[in-house]
């Protein structure tokens, strides 16, 4: 029973688990029901890291199999090196088979998804990787990674409209980005000062140092250059400038994320125009060429090189400039129903930018009330999430 196999391991969990999976896998449990929000707090506040760990494998051991099986689930989707080495795919969930020793293990615990995302296949994830050799950002090694995600999702104001139907995108977003492999902190109802309060306190995270990219999802009410903290009145009033949200995470401020993506998800309105107008079917848009630009001066200096303020970064915008963002109180904002879709379709085997060309398209095709942006997009490579891998 894998209550009696946490009983065997536990002492080994205990001295080998780190600090990251360990607060990963009390977040999994608590999502599932498995901890309370007390049992949770009596974890994190243990003291030591071995005694959080004791705590934490004891509740789950204590609670019978199926709180046990949960813990082993997400204890190998976590950390697949040290469920393997403690011995826990010996254990398999109902109804899944018995998996094999050595590469077949730990291929065995490879996460689940539990949004119905494509997964990526070992063998497609090696193959994208050897063609486009230097032509992709690299991904870290799943077993020591430590990505984080950041959702601020605001949605009771005290002088604006409630936004009905966030609690389905945040749910949503947290669920993909999990399913995607990063660990997911979410903040919620926060005023503009508290946003960037935390967006600061997120930048200086440690586990960018081990990390190969971060996702940044901000859903509020907007004005056409921020974000409404909570006390918002008007477009003047309590508001997050987006040029803020850059700075913070430029290669200034934010040196362990240098030369990884960063990829920002704004959930917004811009403006109060409605984004629709009519045309005829023989119109065709004519784009015009962009200047090229002016090459710089050449320079030198001891020790150090020059690199550009703002680079690696991706963003899609909700909707274009001046215009409105549409969502529906039951199913939440048709943006980020959109986006969660193409995700789970195409991230196994297309870059990020092919798959927000997706969402665009599709909003062309679809929707003509509301047309995704892709903002101040500085990506020098092409960004493969290759879920699974």
């Amino acid at each position: 029973m894998a209550d009696q196999k946490l009983l065997v391991v536990r002492d080994k969990f205990v001295s080998g688990v780190n600090k990251a999976v360990l607060a990963q896998v009390v977040d999994d449990l608590l999502r599932e029901g498995v901890l309370n929000d007390g049992e949770a707090d009596a974890v994190k506040e243990s003291g030591q890291k071995q005694e959080q760990a004791r705590v934490l494998v004891d509740h789950a051991r204590q609670k019978g199999p199926r709180a046990s099986q949960a813990f082993i689930r997400s204890l190998c989707a976590r950390d697949a090196f040290l469920a393997e080495a403690l011995g826990l795919p010996d254990t398999p969930p109902p109804g899944r088979p018995e998996p094999q020793r050595g590469a077949e293990a730990n291929a065995a615990c490879v996460p689940e998804s539990r949004t119905g995302m494509t997964l990526c296949p070992p063998d497609q994830c090696r193959e994208i990787q050897a063609k486009e050799a230097g032509k992709i950002y690299p991904i870290g090694d799943r077993r020591s990674r430590t990505r984080l995600a950041l959702i601020i999702c605001n949605i009771t104001f005290a002088h604006l409209n409630k936004r009905e139907g966030a609690e389905v995108d945040l749910r949503g977003m947290t669920l993909l980005l999990e399913d995607l492999g990063y660990r997911v902190e979410i903040k919620i109802n926060l005023t503009a000062k508290e946003m960037s309060t935390c967006l600061k306190d997120f930048a200086a995270r440690e586990e960018h140092k081990t990390s190969d990219s971060t996702f940044l999802v901000l859903m509020s009410h907007g004005v056409r250059d921020g974000l409404c903290g909570v006390q918002s009145r008007d477009k003047d009033s309590d508001v997050l400038p987006i040029d803020d949200v850059f700075s913070i995470f430029n290669n200034n401020n934010c040196r362990a994320l240098y030369e990884k993506p960063k990829v920002v998800i704004i959930q917004a309105c811009r403006g109060t125009n409605k984004g629709v107008t009519y045309v005829s079917d023989s119109v065709v848009p004519v784009v015009p060429s962009a200047d090229s630009a002016s090459s710089s001066a050449n320079y030198e200096e001891d020790a150090v090189r020059m690199v550009h303020l703002e680079s690696d970064f991706i963003c899609l915008y909700s909707t274009t400039l001046n215009t409105v963002s549409w969502r529906s109180p039951q199913l939440g904002s048709v943006f980020i129903v959109e986006l969660i879709k193409q995700l789970k379709e195409h991230a196994w085997n297309c870059d990020l930018e092919e798959i927000f060309r997706k969402v665009q398209e599709a909003f062309a095709n679809n929707r003509p009330l509301q047309m995704p942006s892709r903002d101040r997009t500085t990506l020098i490579r092409k960004f493969y999430l290759f879920p699974g891998n």
